[in-house]
């Protein structure tokens, strides 16, 4: 392939894109090398690691008052959701998603991530929808009083 350089340049065959700065390209190849460890961070779909460990046994994490029935609440500073799917039934599960370790957003008649789209169920924390393929993983709860306790 024939490269013809421009007045008062010389344009060797190993230019990657003539007419393209040499800065322009290589600044882009900087920014694809940044961006790529950006993106292996999210790229598994092994139920990711949020770092934060559930509370131990016996840990109060909320009251049944602040669980409404049909929903649930996040506690971040836990990393778990507390759902009642049913009135008297609390369930607890991790708050990290299983499709790529972001944290779910809310809880609605599911538990939603926002990054995918993944909703999970309030009563086992199985993927309903989105890509996540497995379950969020579950931390038995006991109601002791009017408080939800970790069992």
């Amino acid at each position: 392939m024939a490269v013809e350089a421009a007045p008062g340049r010389a344009t060797p065959a190993s230019d990657p894109a003539p007419g393209v700065p040499r800065r322009t390209v290589l600044g882009g190849a900087a920014a694809l090398g940044v961006g790529l460890p950006l993106l292996a961070a999210c790229g598994s779909d092994d139920g990711g690691d949020s770092g934060v460990q559930a509370p131990g046994a016996g840990t109060v994490l909320t009251t049944t008052a602040e669980v409404p029935v049909g929903g649930g609440i996040i506690l971040v500073d836990d990393g778990l959701v507390v759902t009642q799917p049913e009135e008297g039934t609390f369930k607890a599960f991790s708050s990290t998603c299983t499709h790529q370790g972001c944290e779910v957003t809310k809880v609605t008649e599911t538990i939603d991530c926002a990054c995918h789209h993944s909703r999970f169920s309030l009563s086992d924390g199985s993927p309903q929808s989105g890509p996540a393929n497995a379950p969020l993983p579950e931390t038995r709860v006991t109601v002791d009083g009017e408080n939800v306790t970790t069992a």
